[in-house]
């Protein structure tokens, strides 16, 4: 005898994910708790920058500010700002919000960009227009960028799976691998050119690579692709006057004026040297005291070896290690592949900026404006970090392996 089949349907918690099928996935995840050991990382992260920001910036903040602590004071308020709008954002968004609302945040992106090119953009010791004065505060729109052209990319690499993979070379796997995405990258890529910023242009090019490369664009387009933006840098350098001078700095070091345009490299290089195993001491560096310019934003990571020595500058990379180890987990087992594909480009963002500001303070690259994620000062660049962090968060609440 047959068993009568039950028919009734049993309705989907209030709390699950469903993954659009247009968005190659037909999943379903249960929203459960954030990433604990991701969290923790982030959080000795942060922490552990506001002690070296302190510390790193107390003697110049006291020289120029009047006040000891004006830059940690300052860094603690975007810090608490971020938190607690992050906290917001891991509690209510899903990973279908961040999917629908990528284009959204393209689109600002590119409106920002363009409005540094007005009058409202403005130079900040750089030598070129970077950055956004909105009175109360200054915005690098170039930082949101990388956000979007993560998120965007994911969302578009996701969409057109089928067509980037298929053997129709020019009908699918260039138009939709290569072409579409390198259009993405491109408009971005345009208008950081115009900021004069190539380093910017750099991370930009780096990380749509990698999205499109975990997104199923071949190789071979890919090869091509960076052969482009390597040609694109190398005319950028020879055009703008400040970057050819910063690559000639690093290529004849010996040969330049240690007063003058080696001068913050060869600072840096003697922070590093003096640390030794374990440092000076925290607070006891001698370079922050008008050597080291600026000590508190991309040279930190010089005056966190020269007070704690290589044992310190080893914990600093091993933290940043297990954040990269921690994305890739969330990355793996992430309820569809599009929101693998964000985690894993975000993450990969950090990481690149990590290994390019270490290469420029130890000058293993030209001197330029890279930041250290979560070190260096700056309020609109920490604010977005966090931002990303709690993007990773909020997609490992419907992660589809089990908690630790």
């Amino acid at each position: 005898m047959n068993r009568q089949k039950n028919t009734t349907e049993q309705p989907i918690p209030a709390e699950t994910f469903v993954a659009d099928e247009s968005e190659s996935s037909s999943s379903v995840s249960t929203k459960g708790s954030i990433d604990i050991p991701m969290l923790l990382i982030t959080t000795a992260l942060l922490l552990f920058g506001c002690v070296m920001i302190y510390s790193a910036s107390y003697v110049f903040a006291q020289q120029h500010h009047d006040e000891s602590t004006y830059f940690i004071t300052r860094h603690l308020v975007f810090l608490l700002l971020a938190v607690g709008f992050t906290a917001i954002i891991v509690r209510f968004c899903t990973p279908m919000f961040w999917r629908d609302f990528s284009y959204v945040f393209y689109g600002i992106a590119i409106v920002l960009m363009l409005l540094v090119l007005t009058p409202l953009g403005t130079d900040l010791n750089s030598g070129a227009k970077r950055w956004l004065n909105l009175g109360f505060f200054t915005l690098q729109p170039s930082e949101l960028a990388k956000l979007a052209l993560v998120l965007s990319l994911a969302r578009f690499m996701t969409a057109h799976e089928k067509k980037i993979t298929t053997q129709y070379r020019f009908g699918g796997d260039f138009r939709y691998g290569v072409l579409y995405p390198g259009i993405f990258i491109g408009v971005i890529g345009v208008l950081i050119a115009l900021e004069k910023h190539v380093s910017g242009l750099l991370i930009i090019a780096m990380i749509g690579v990698a999205v499109m490369f975990l997104g199923g664009t071949k190789m071979r387009w890919l090869l091509g692709l960076g052969g482009i933006v390597v040609v694109a840098g190398v005319l950028l350098i020879l055009i703008y006057p400040h970057a050819l001078a910063r690559v000639d700095t690093w290529i004849n070091i010996e040969k330049a004026d240690p007063l003058g345009a080696a001068w913050q490299t060869l600072q840096g290089l003697m922070a590093i040297g003096s640390g030794g195993l374990f440092g000076t001491g925290l607070g006891n560096s001698r370079q922050k005291y008008g050597f080291v310019s600026q000590p508190q934003n991309d040279f930190i990571f010089t005056i966190v070896c020269e007070e704690l020595g290589f044992i310190g500058a080893l914990l600093v990379i091993g933290l940043f290690v297990a954040f990269v180890w921690r994305g890739f987990h969330i990355a793996r087992h992430a309820p569809d592949r599009c929101s693998a594909l964000m985690v894993y480009g975000l993450t990969f963002k950090v990481a690149l900026q990590v290994i390019l500001n270490i290469a420029v303070v130890t000058n293993s690259m030209p001197n330029t404006g890279i930041s250290l994620p979560f070190f260096s000062y700056g309020g609109t660049s920490l604010m977005l970090q966090i931002f990303e962090v709690g993007i990773i968060l909020s997609i490992s609440r419907y992660s589809s392996h089990k908690k630790i």
